[in-house]
This record gives structure tokens, sequence and C-alpha cells, in this order.
């Protein structure tokens, strides 16, 4: 039950950051830069919850083997699920500072001329 529960979760954010449109256009950002910094996010959310179904399964796995192991699976699992939530936040980090960086280095559109009168 868990493993679905997660796996429509995880599908929900796959499909929310597809289905997001920018508030503003961002002209000043190329669409390449745009959509690298999408993808990347939508990866390490895929990643991270990926990494989270793999250690819920691995802790039920446990849970039916012995009830003994519990314990440690569950920190286990828990270490897990840190890692692959430190990761995921690094490389959304990582994609930041690129979409930042293209935004600085792409040139100031030129204001509109006034209108003569």
């Amino acid at each position: 039950m868990k493993k679905a529960i997660v796996t429509l979760i995880a599908g929900l954010f796959a499909t929310a950051a597809f289905a997001q449109t920018p508030a503003a256009p961002a002209a000043s950002v190329p669409a390449k830069v745009e959509a690298a910094h999408t993808k990347a996010v939508v990866k390490a959310d895929a990643k991270e919850a990926q990494a989270v179904v793999k250690a819920d399964a691995k802790e039920a796995k446990a849970v039916v083997a012995a009830k003994t192991e519990v314990a440690s699976a569950k920190t286990e699992a828990t270490a897990t699920k840190a890692k692959a939530h430190h990761k995921a936040k690094k490389t959304k980090a990582k994609a930041d500072a690129k979409l930042a960086s293209a935004t600085a280095a792409a040139p100031a559109s030129a204001p509109a001329p006034a209108a003569a009168k």
C-alpha cells in the first residue's frame, strides 16, 4: 500500500512540474536554459522519490523478515531518505545557480521607444 501511495505522490510531483507555467514571460532567459533547469529539478525530485520508495520497500521487507531488525532497518531507511533529500537539494541548488548565472549573463532587453507627439 505504501508503494502505491509513494508512486502516486511521485507521479503527482512529476506532472505538477510539467504542468506549471511561468507567471511572467522570462524574455531575458533563453528557453534552453529554462528547460534544462526544469529538467534538472524534476530529475532530482524523481530520484529522491525513487530513493524513498526503495528505502520504504527495504524497511517493509525487513519487518516481514524479522522484528528484531526493524530498528536498524528504520535507521538505515531514515539515513537513506536523508541522503536522497540532501542529494536532491544539492542538485536543485546547482540548477538554480545555473539558471541565475544564465539570467545574469543574458543581455538586458532594450527599453521600448517613447511615443512621438
